[in-house]
């Protein structure tokens, strides 16, 4: 019996709908980001006392650290669910980069970026 190598057109528009769903969310968080560290310069809070200010200046320094390095995670994120995009406009969307095999429906709709099963991953992992 012939495995079926690639999703079905259907399958392949329902995941394409999930994906923009996601990709409009994760732009819109992305954007949110970039405004709180282009904001984050601008705190009217004055005080006269010097370790007042460098405590709040070591507490901005650290949160845009963070929002830094979440800013970046959403970006990655977007980019992988934009090259999800092409593999569906490819039809070559939810195949295994390793094996070759279709990676399970349930995975690729929590994590619909992914370019390998869980077992491929793994066994990538521990090489």
């Amino acid at each position: 019996m012939e495995i079926k190598k690639r999703y079905s057109d259907a399958d392949l528009e329902e995941f394409r709908t999930l994906i923009n769903e996601k990709l409009a969310v994760a732009r819109r968080d992305y954007k949110d980001l970039m405004d709180q560290l282009d904001n984050s310069n601008s705190n009217d809070v004055m005080d006269t006392s010097p370790t007042y200010k460098a405590l709040e200046e070591g507490s901005n320094t650290q949160s845009k650290e963070e929002i830094l390095m979440m800013a970046q995670r959403e970006q990655k994120y977007i980019r992988g669910l934009e090259a999800a995009l092409i593999r569906i406009q490819n039809k070559t969307y939810g195949i295994d980069r390793i094996t070759g095999e279709l990676i399970p429906k349930a995975r690729l709709l929590v994590v619909p970026h992914a370019t390998l099963s869980v077992e491929s991953k793994n066994k990538h992992k521990n090489h």
